[in-house]
């Protein structure tokens, strides 16, 4: 049997055993979805978009679908784990394995701000739905989307109506856990986002797992912004040290909106992540800022897109990535802009640390013009420590790891310090202290700190 047999094999029994009906056009997309996976399969570094990435290791994995209750196990002291430094005072709703975990969750009315289950609105509202579920895979992304959009069982629904500044940020976590059999485990989350017009909200999604637990995560995240809404959004990812992540987030602004990304790739044995963002109208503003860390014999590849398909926006994109071990990143960014997209003004920025001689990074930026009358720019760096700052600091009596992770430190806080809730980034402090080349130490932490 072919990896694509087996697919379209599970989800035969996948639809044969849904117990809640689902509308018509919904198991349409879905036959749609698989008939596609089938038809193109896993991608292969043969592909330009997956040329450094062999995905592999996902495709000769025999994943299966956890059973419902076999998340049960995850108590508030595991999200809890991969939480922030304080308390996280906000709206928290949970996920575990793709499913709603409602005991885990917690949320308070606020305004009209809907935040639920994404299986629930199905069930209750489905046309509110129709539209943003068929988008993702009608705009060409890869057969990982393929796969969400047949399998996907439950995900996050957020509505913030119009005019609602939401006061406290939201916070979407998505835990995987161990399963009960020896076979590694698959979920599909899936999570909407309308913020109305004039809203304003800041929303984080988290996704981790049980340490040492092998599973893939396969996510999408799809993002409408109305007329002159304003959104800060995280994305935190820190997966199980033995699993594979794919996340694939689309943003589609409408005119004079504002959207700010901070992605965080800090875990997992495989991760790829991709940004597709779409000027729909006048006067946007869009800011990209991603780290990726890793170590080891990990692998990132992050993938951006701005679309500046109208005139007068503004896009400015800043990732860095730190290395070390024999562990391997990519980045590969891309800025279009369409034919009368005069005015636009966008920036990228790509900057990358080796912190040994096996580490590997590739960057590709990239601008397609097809406009006059644009500013437009963008820059790639890779390089190791600075021999000259390092030397400084050993001679201002400082050992040398703390000199080195004071500059490694310093490389990450360009994109860290960004981050606008105090929470996540305190989080995140935390977490490159504690796992970051050179910051293991806790005499050194001190030293650093």
């Amino acid at each position: 049997m072919t990896e694509t047999d087996r697919y379209r094999t599970e989800f035969e029994a996948f639809a044969a055993g849904r117990s809640t009906p689902e509308p018509a056009w919904l198991r349409e997309q879905r036959e749609e979805a698989i008939a596609r996976f089938q038809d193109r399969g896993f991608p292969t570094v043969a592909e330009e978009e997956w040329r450094f990435t062999s995905v592999a290791p996902i495709a000769r994995t025999a994943f299966r679908r956890p059973a419902p209750g076999e998340g049960s196990g995850v108590r508030t002291a595991d999200v809890a784990a991969f939480g922030f430094e304080g308390a996280f005072e906000g709206h928290q709703i949970v996920f575990v394995d793709g499913r709603l975990a409602p005991g885990l969750s917690s949320i308070t009315p606020e305004g009209g701000l809907q935040i639920c289950s994404l299986a629930d609105v199905l069930s209750r509202e489905p046309e509110r739905l129709r539209s943003h579920l068929g988008r993702v895979v009608s705009d060409g992304a890869s057969s990982f989307a393929d796969l969400n959009a047949a399998f996907f069982e439950d995900g996050a629904f957020v509505f913030i109506p119009p005019g609602l500044a939401v006061d406290k940020p939201i916070h979407l976590v998505f835990m995987s856990s161990r399963g009960t059999g020896p076979a590694s485990t698959i979920s599909h989350p899936r999570t909407v986002v309308v913020a109305g017009r004039g809203s304003q909200v800041q929303i984080v999604e988290s996704y981790a797992g049980v340490p040492g637990a092998a599973y893939l995560a396969n996510a999408v995240t799809q993002i409408v912004l109305e007329d002159g809404a304003g959104l800060e959004h995280c994305t935190v990812q820190r997966e199980s040290e033995a699993a594979f992540h794919v996340g694939f987030m689309a943003v589609v602004q409408g005119r004079a909106s504002r959207f700010k990304s901070h992605s965080f790739a800090l875990g997992g044995r495989l991760a790829r992540n991709d940004v597709r963002q779409l000027f729909a109208d006048e006067g946007g503003e869009c800011e990209l800022n991603g780290l990726f860390a890793v170590a080891g014999e990990q692998h990132s590849d992050t993938h951006t897109v701005i679309d500046h398909a109208h005139p007068h926006c503004t896009s400015r994109e800043l990732y860095k990535g730190i290395l070390d071990g024999k562990s391997r990143g990519v980045f590969v960014g891309r800025i279009l802009v369409r034919e009368g997209a005069r005015k636009t003004d966008a920036h990228q920025t790509n900057k990358n640390l080796l912190l040994s001689r096996e580490a590997l990074v590739d960057s590709v930026p990239q601008l397609e013009i097809l406009a006059s009358d644009v500013k437009c720019k963008h820059g790639s760096t890779t390089g190791q420590l600075d021999s000259a700052a390092l030397f400084y600091l050993r001679s201002r009596g400082i050992p040398e790891a703390a000199a080195r992770s004071l500059l490694v430190c310093a490389f990450a806080s360009d994109v860290v310090g960004r981050v606008r809730i105090p929470a996540v980034k305190a989080g995140i402090e935390r977490h490159l202290r504690e796992q970051l080349p050179g910051l293991r130490d806790r005499e050194i932490q001190e030293a650093v700190l």
